[in-house]
């Protein structure tokens, strides 16, 4: 409610009729981007200069 009506500015009106759906769009607006992960090049830089430790029994 919070979001819908203090954030957003929604009336009462409109954050009362409005879906879940809708109402997970128009709060979208508040979140950062989602952004995809990493490239393969970038995961295998990563993976080459924090490889898995061999023989580590904890992890």
């Amino acid at each position: 409610m919070a979001v819908g009506l203090g954030l957003l500015r929604l009336s009462p009106q409109a954050f009362w009729s409005m879906t879940p759906r809708e109402f997970e769009r128009a709060a979208s607006i508040l979140a950062p981007a989602q952004t995809h992960g990493p490239s393969r090049q970038a995961l295998d830089a990563l993976m080459l200069n924090y490889p898995d430790r061999q023989g580590d029994q904890h992890g």
